[in-house]
């Protein structure tokens, strides 16, 4: 899986980088299938917004886009805090991948049980 990173407006510090890291670890479990040919491709931006809260307060912002082979998932969101941000499309993208193999899997079943019917008519 190639997964590119990429800050704007925020320093990176390593422990922000091996949180990251840690966070798509546990995604790749769910992409293995899919990452044999390569076709699998991550890229994660996090950013910090315009100050326009009233007590001006930092706002990050954390976005992935999931190339899948025939689809791309994104998700994004912000926060008061980077690694919540992280946290909230961390869920948000396990959410879509799982239902990626929902469809898919239906679209497997429902494809395997014409056949049956079609095979039962020889």
């Amino acid at each position: 899986m190639n997964i590119n990173l990429k800050a704007t407006s925020v320093e990176l510090t390593p422990e922000t980088k091996e949180y990251i890291n840690k966070k798509i670890q546990g995604l790749e479990k769910f992409l293995k299938r899919l990452d044999e040919k390569g076709a699998v491709e991550l890229q994660i931006e996090v950013a910090q917004t315009t100050k326009h809260h009233q007590k001006g307060d930092d706002l990050y912002y954390a976005e992935i886009n999931l190339r899948l082979p025939k689809e791309t998932l994104r998700v994004e969101a912000e926060s008061i805090d980077l690694h919540s941000a992280i946290d909230e499309v961390h869920d948000d993208l396990k959410r879509q991948i799982e239902k990626y193999y929902d469809i898919k899997e239906a679209k497997f079943k429902r494809g395997m049980r014409k056949l049956k019917e079609m095979l039962r008519g020889f």
